[in-house]
């Protein structure tokens, strides 16, 4: 496991969100004779780019050795985490005129490949050019200050991003001309909103609206959006637990508890896994078999590879390890479950989602939204809860005595013979971001 830290992610973050949007900003300014700030910040940064590159310096140095894999990992990677900008956009902005040359990994189209691979070979060379020497240059910088100047840009972005959210849920394109005509004072959220939105139709002119619904015919979790994912996640995390208990319990015989958080049978791998397919692949529903196989093919196995390398940087834990299986890729997924992944993308594309995407929305629109965000606010606590206790279990070894009273409470609620009987599989290869 790569020896990167939690301060080199943040300078990578940084750094590389600040690279993104200033190639953009030229970009931009040289086709259109006219500076624009691209992004969806007021601040000189494109995050987008800032989570490719942690992504790629996770997922990469492990296949050191292999240029066609790292290529491919740094293709998916970066369509994925395009593909995920783009549903926050078509988000914020229900018709977005996007610019023609621009294209998708999972569209279906050889166009869009080309031009994904043309993207993802300029990630890889700065990866294998630049990095390096960001890299040496991080190791020059005093900690105490990345710290400090880390900790208030990311802030400051924190911060920006809740003022998006609040401009995203409050108000559209048509909104910020109406704002436009009213000369009274207007509720801060107003003014965050027309803040933001003049700066979207500065950056996108054409940005429009598209929605035809009356008042009164308003459906709960419409199309692909956060209320649809959220129960989307909900359904499969659940399901996910399920079919894998009974799985192991039928092929192994052996019962156990498949579940990823502390309360509830609920599998994150294959909730968060059932989200990142619908939305990267959406674009492949009206397409042959053949093009969603493919996708969910890449995709289900670097998102499967990505978690295993998660799990073991921040916890030091494995929980699968499949170097006994041939055709592995680092012990982390391997070709055949690649090919499962192919075809229950095909399967839930096709068959589950359809049908679990108008069932969602015949939900009523005020209890709907009240379950969403009671399921939001119990499932971070349980995240959050879960990711304290593994921690905690890990430097138990090493420091028995509690340092504090959460501590005291974790050792109490959660013990040894409790985590091992909640994840039998788990094996801890050492502290976390220390491997």
């Amino acid at each position: 496991m790569t020896t990167v830290t939690w301060l080199d992610l943040t300078v990578y973050l940084l750094v590389y969100s600040f690279l993104g949007w200033a190639v953009e900003a030229c970009y931009y300014a040289v086709t259109r004779k006219k500076f624009c700030n691209r992004g969806f910040l007021t601040l000189p940064f494109l995050p987008s780019y800032g989570l490719t590159y942690c992504l790629l310096t996770l997922a990469l140095p492990p296949l050191a050795g292999s240029y066609v894999l790292q290529f491919g990992m740094t293709l998916v990677v970066a369509a994925v985490v395009e593909s995920l900008s783009e549903l926050f956009m078509s988000r914020a902005c229900k018709k977005l005129r996007l610019d023609p040359e621009r294209g998708s990994l999972f569209n279906g189209s050889w166009q869009g490949l080309l031009i994904s691979a043309g993207k993802a070979l300029c990630f890889y060379l700065v990866y294998l050019v630049f990095h390096p020497m960001l890299m040496a240059v991080s190791l020059l910088l005093p900690p105490l200050a990345v710290r400090i100047v880390g900790g208030i840009l990311l802030g400051l972005m924190a911060l920006e991003s809740l003022a998006v959210l609040v401009a995203v849920l409050s108000g559209n394109a048509e909104g910020f001309r109406d704002w436009q005509k009213d000369t009274w004072q207007s509720r801060l959220a107003d003014k965050i909103s027309r803040s933001v939105w003049r700066r979207f139709q500065k950056a996108y002119p054409g940005i429009e609206t598209d929605d035809n619904i009356e008042p009164g015919e308003y459906i709960f979790a419409r199309g692909l959006c956060l209320d649809k994912l959220v129960w989307v996640f909900l359904i499969s995390a659940l399901l996910g637990d399920i079919i894998e208990t009974f799985f192991c319990g039928f092929v192994n015989g052996e019962w156990m508890s498949r579940s990823s958080v502390l309360y509830g049978p609920f599998s994150f791998v294959w909730g968060l896994g059932a989200v990142v397919l619908t939305v990267v692949l959406r674009p492949l529903v009206q397409k042959n078999d053949r093009y969603v196989f493919l996708g969910g093919f890449v995709v289900g196995g670097a998102y499967e590879y990505l978690c295993s390398v998660f799990t073991e940087l921040v916890f030091g834990t494995v929980f699968w390890d499949y170097s006994d299986m041939p055709l592995n890729i680092g012990g982390r997924t391997n070709v055949l479950f690649c090919f499962f992944w192919g075809v229950l993308s095909v399967v839930w594309i096709k068959i589950i989602y359809p049908p679990m995407s108008e069932s969602i929305e015949k939900l009523p629109a005020v209890a709907g939204k009240v379950i969403t965000w009671v399921v939001v606010i119990f499932m971070t606590c349980n995240a959050m809860l879960t990711c304290a206790a593994m921690l905690r279990f890990d430097t138990r070894a090493q420091r028995p005595e509690s340092g504090n009273v959460f501590e005291e409470f974790l050792d109490r609620q959660y013990d040894d013979d409790f985590m091992a009987h909640r994840w039998p599989n788990m094996i801890v290869t050492g502290r976390p971001g220390e491997q």
